[in-house]
């Protein structure tokens, strides 16, 4: 199943289901046995998929990656959070705020959406609380990360629109292993990240362990499993996000997400 959150033609924000290339409303809470009806819904602006919880992200999670930053494997997960106002949905515009000059940056990521309380989850059992999965673009301001931030990430990934998401999230029935999608991201058209998520140095069910040791993940927290090789960050001359730029993120059996740059 597929479910997504949109404004209708009618002016209502409401949850979503795709059926047959049709979004159908429903009703109910999508992380509590939504129920799915007959009434179509006409989207007239995509929202985040679901209204998160908790944002939390995970940087240098993809091998080539690491790489490309000139960073070491690391041995335990690296983990910082954006503010959920940063959520934004597909085909809304990303905002570069008037504090990045030249510094705001792509990063393609796969997102674990937390469906039921989790707490000292196992691998074995991990994705068992799993609802389902979405693209995330996880914008970044480079500088602001590196320099400005106080030596922590937060700030330079928490602006708002800094977490476009969506357009569907993809139940968890429908991809039994998430480690094994093609992902891609394209910067107007044009393919500048392309790999897979067998690419990760810590697998998904490793991530929800490791998250929810005496710590628990509420239904509708979002998780940002990092990003693959390619970041305009790391090319030279540097690949940047500015006005008029459409970046797409790309997950096989998952969806696209499409944002342009205001």
């Amino acid at each position: 199943m597929k479910f997504a959150r949109v404004i209708s033609a009618a002016g209502e924000t409401v949850s979503v289901a795709e059926k047959d290339g049709k979004l159908y409303k429903v009703e109910g809470n999508i992380l509590d046995a939504p129920h799915v009806t007959d009434q179509e819904v006409e989207a007239k602006e995509w929202l985040a998929p679901i209204d998160p919880r908790a944002i939390i992200c995970i940087g240098a999670n993809y091998k080539a990656h690491a790489e490309e930053s000139g960073k070491d494997v690391p041995e335990y997960p690296i983990v910082f959070m954006k503010n959920p106002n940063a959520a934004i949905g597909h085909e809304q515009p990303i905002k570069i705020p008037k504090v990045c000059d030249d510094e705001v940056d792509y990063e393609a990521e796969l997102v674990v959406v937390i469906g039921k309380p989790c707490l000292n989850a196992t691998k074995a059992n991990a994705l068992d609380y799993v609802l389902g999965y979405t693209c995330a673009n996880d914008v970044s301001a480079r500088i602001w990360q590196a320099v400005k931030g106080g030596s922590q990430w937060v700030r330079g990934k928490a602006f708002d629109t800094f977490a476009p998401m969506g357009p569907f999230i993809v139940t968890s029935d429908e991809i039994p292993d998430p480690n094994t999608l093609r992902i891609q991201g394209r910067y107007n058209g044009e393919t500048v990240q392309d790999s897979n998520t067998d690419d990760m140095i810590f697998d998904v069910p490793t991530l929800i362990e490791f998250l929810s040791q005496d710590t628990t993940l509420l239904p509708g927290t979002v998780i940002l499993t990092g990003t693959p090789e390619g970041v305009g960050w790391a090319r030279s001359p540097k690949l940047l996000l500015k006005s008029g730029v459409v970046y797409e993120v790309e997950i096989e059996k998952v969806g696209t997400l499409k944002n342009q740059v205001a």
